[in-house]
């Protein structure tokens, strides 16, 4: 990678990391925090504070994609960096749920994933895309871990409302960053829009549909887990909360040492189908791991560390590969859609997965996540990557 192209991708990188941050900050601690509000023992409403996030982040998605096409990727990023402060600093002053709802709401709407992510795709050349990505998906992975480390520390420290004032303050640092550091570089003719039967045919074509799926799966998968994995590790490792960061670092740590070669060798050796379908099986086979091994220390932990194997390698392919199917001159749209199906992958799956918990059993969770898994499979099998030049 080139000077200007490694610059753009650990900045844009870091700003998506600091929109995840968001979404996973408070998840160790909210239920914890929400008690000691009105109506806090809602376990609806505070599903809702957590989920409407996700929802609204969905809904304006393709907006924003398109928005950044028509005027400018770092234009509609600080823009939506400005909004997502103003939901960090609504939801730090607000004393009732009904109040951090509607924050965590203008949160999400600073809906910006596409736009960054259609600039990583203007930065970078073909064949170094997918290692841009998997900063992407490492700095993904990074803000969980740093979540889930850091989460408990926080809320001892400055409590909820500081986290979510501390998320603030970040955010309107990030504005600065793009302003200042993130390179500026040549964007692609505008598109007509959503409305146009040409624009419809070009991000909602199949090979790229097949895509949104994937990262949709990838993503309920993530969040449903994560409504049982934690409880599992409590009850049935014995492994105390404020341990739980001795499991998750160095199992997430380890994967990276082994996707990240595993995705420079599928890009440079043009192998990114079988890795890619490979990868699926590994997820489908990690979550028949879960269900019958869940209850066990060593299966649970092998289990999540070949999770985030999987996790990690599709967290770099999948955006590397829609940003390549897609048309030029529609890189903003399609992401945005890419972005909209990651985001419906988030709340779909933390709401189902605590449903399913709930009516069901924590094996019904990770049973479904296995079926979604297999159908997942069939539609991998017939994704095929642009030529390698293609982007």
């Amino acid at each position: 990678m080139t000077a200007l192209e490694l610059r753009a991708s650990i900045t844009l990188a870091s700003i998506y990391g600091l929109r995840m941050l968001g979404l996973f900050l408070i998840l160790p601690v909210f239920s914890i925090y929400a008690a000691t509000l009105p109506n806090g023992n809602d376990h609806a409403l505070v599903g809702l504070a957590l989920g409407i996030y996700g929802m609204t982040q969905a809904l304006l998605q393709i907006p924003f994609g398109f928005a950044s096409d028509r005027f400018g990727r770092k234009n509609v990023m600080m823009v939506g960096l400005a909004v997502f402060a103003a939901g960090s600093f609504m939801a730090g002053s607000a004393h009732t749920m009904e109040a951090i709802i509607v924050g965590r709401a203008v949160q999400g709407a600073g809906a910006i994933s596409a736009a960054i992510s259609a600039m990583i795709a203007d930065s970078t050349r073909a064949q170094h895309r997918t290692k841009a990505m998997a900063m992407v998906g490492m700095t993904i992975g990074t803000s969980f871990i740093v979540s889930l480390v850091g989460g408990p520390l926080l809320f001892r420290w400055i409590g909820v409302p500081g986290m979510f004032d501390l998320t603030g303050v970040l955010a309107l640092v990030a504005i600065g960053v793009v302003r200042w550091v993130v390179p500026d570089v040549p964007m692609a003719a505008p598109a007509e829009g959503l409305a146009s039967a040409d624009a419809r045919a070009s991000v909602f074509a199949p090979p790229l549909l097949r895509l949104h799926f994937s990262i949709f799966c990838v993503n309920f998968m993530q969040m449903a887990m994560f409504v049982v994995v934690p409880l599992a590790l409590l009850h049935d490792a014995g492994i105390e909360t404020n341990h739980h960061w001795m499991v998750y670092l160095p199992v997430t740590l380890g994967s990276f040492l082994i996707a990240v070669p595993g995705i420079i060798w599928a890009e440079s050796r043009g192998h990114m189908r079988a890795v890619f379908v490979s990868a699926v099986l590994l997820l489908a086979a990690v979550m028949f791991g879960f269900a019958f091994g869940y209850d066990r220390t060593v299966p649970l932990i092998a289990a999540l560390f070949f999770f985030f194997v999987g996790f990690n390698v599709m967290e770099a392919l999948i955006p590397s590969l829609v940003s390549r199917t897609a048309p030029v001159a529609r890189k903003g749209l399609a992401m945005g859609v890419y972005n909209t199906a990651q985001s419906l992958g988030l709340f779909a799956g933390g709401a189902l997965g605590g449903l399913i918990a709930k009516v069901g059993s924590d094996r019904a969770v990770f049973l479904a996540c296995a079926a979604l898994a297999l159908a997942w499979t069939v539609v991998a099998w017939f994704i095929q990557p642009p030529p390698r030049h293609a982007g």
